[in-house]
């Protein structure tokens, strides 16, 4: 879909939330609320959203000339389309800070002057936002670049939902109704996953590039034995001198659990050896500790989407994978919720990576000492 001069003219209405996502590298798990955002900012928390807001654009490039853009006044969208070439309409008043008030209205604007899809870059507050503003009246799609993303109308890449869009406007994709979830954020930093569905929305549907809300695994008593036996065999290759970043899960919990340490089910926590040294650590604190270190990074897939980075843990950013290398990581999961993934995806944000992990693949252990080889996408 290259020669845009022989498709046919289509609006999309574009909006960024310009502190989505701000909460995860510095572990808050959230960015929903003025003192939870100045916090990640106290923290060194850097805003994501305008670069993977642009790393959707810039899929759009080669159609540009059929896209007329109504976009978020500012930093909510006119900064990025702007940048990257776009014709484009401003919606909404251009403010330094904004809230989730300008979300719905600016959204309610675009609805009101009409566009074939609505897209959006945040997480699961921004979709409510849109949820409240929208409802069923025109399709929507989320840029996944928030903390929390439970809601099942996000692609699994910016790249992912560019390809999403272009095959709804163009090419024909059918619409489903899609769940909006969103979870307790203070639950959340507790280390309990409180969810609720919030509503429904129309969302374009491929199912490859659409992720699916998270699914928690079921806890049969064949579960249970065999992340018990996934357990002991990493237990049994842990080294004395070596730094483990082990990601949030149950899979990894249980080899906490069998080391009789109190890990955080939805944080990341820092063993030394078989020791808990730091606990429910954010970026700059596992970069602290594993530098210049002999390092792993253990992580189980997140619910039933298949992702082992990029959600819920990005804590474990592209700078730490970098570091601790890429040849480093360890991932654990159950047979069964293996069987139920067709590969693996990784959604750090830092595209040369995203692209070196794919071309690697990855053993996940599966059972004591066995592995299996999964393809990343």
């Amino acid at each position: 879909m290259t020669k845009s001069q022989y498709l046919p003219s289509k609006i999309i209405g574009f909006i960024v939330n310009p502190v989505a996502g701000m909460g995860g590298a510095v572990g808050l798990k959230g960015t929903d609320g003025k003192t939870i955002l100045d916090k990640a900012i106290s923290l060194g928390a850097k805003p994501i959203a305008s670069q993977r807001a642009e790393t959707f654009l810039a899929e759009l490039a080669p159609i540009k000339k059929s896209l007329k853009l109504l976009v978020g006044a500012g930093s909510m969208g006119e900064a990025e389309v702007d940048k990257c070439g776009f014709a484009f309409e401003v919606k909404g008043e251009n403010k330094s800070e904004t809230t989730s008030e300008d979300t719905q209205n600016t959204a309610k604007a675009m609805v009101k002057s009409g566009v074939d899809l609505l897209v959006f870059c945040g997480g699961d507050g921004t979709t409510r936002d849109i949820l409240k503003a929208v409802g069923l009246k025109v399709p929507v799609l989320g840029v996944p670049t928030g903390v929390k993303m439970h809601s099942a109308l996000f692609a699994v890449t910016p790249q992912a939902a560019a390809r999403v869009a272009m095959n709804y406007l163009w090419v024909g994709l059918p619409l489903r109704e899609a769940e909006v979830m969103d979870v307790d954020e203070q639950a959340f930093r507790e280390g309990r996953l409180s969810a609720e569905l919030f509503g429904y929305m129309l969302s374009p549907f491929e199912p490859h590039l659409i992720q699916g809300n998270k699914l928690e695994s079921p806890m049969t008593e064949n579960e249970v034995r065999n992340q018990a036996a996934v357990a002991i065999y990493i237990i049994e290759e842990m080294k004395p001198n070596i730094i483990y970043v082990m990601g949030p899960g149950t899979t990894t919990r249980t080899i906490s659990d069998l080391l009789d340490q109190k890990k955080t089910l939805l944080g990341v926590d820092l063993f030394l050896g078989k020791k808990i040294v730091a606990s429910d650590v954010n970026e700059k604190q596992i970069l602290d500790a594993t530098k210049g270190k002999a390092a792993q990074i253990i992580v189980t897939p997140i619910g039933g989407q298949g992702f082992v980075f990029g959600r819920g843990n990005q804590q474990i950013s592209s700078k730490v994978i970098r570091q601790v290398g890429p040849d480093k990581i360890v991932v654990v999961a159950t047979k069964s919720k293996l069987d139920r993934l067709r590969s693996l995806r990784v959604d750090t944000g830092d595209l040369e990576l995203d692209k070196e992990l794919r071309s690697r693949g990855i053993e996940v252990v599966v059972d004591y000492k066995i592995t299996q080889k999964m393809f990343i996408e």
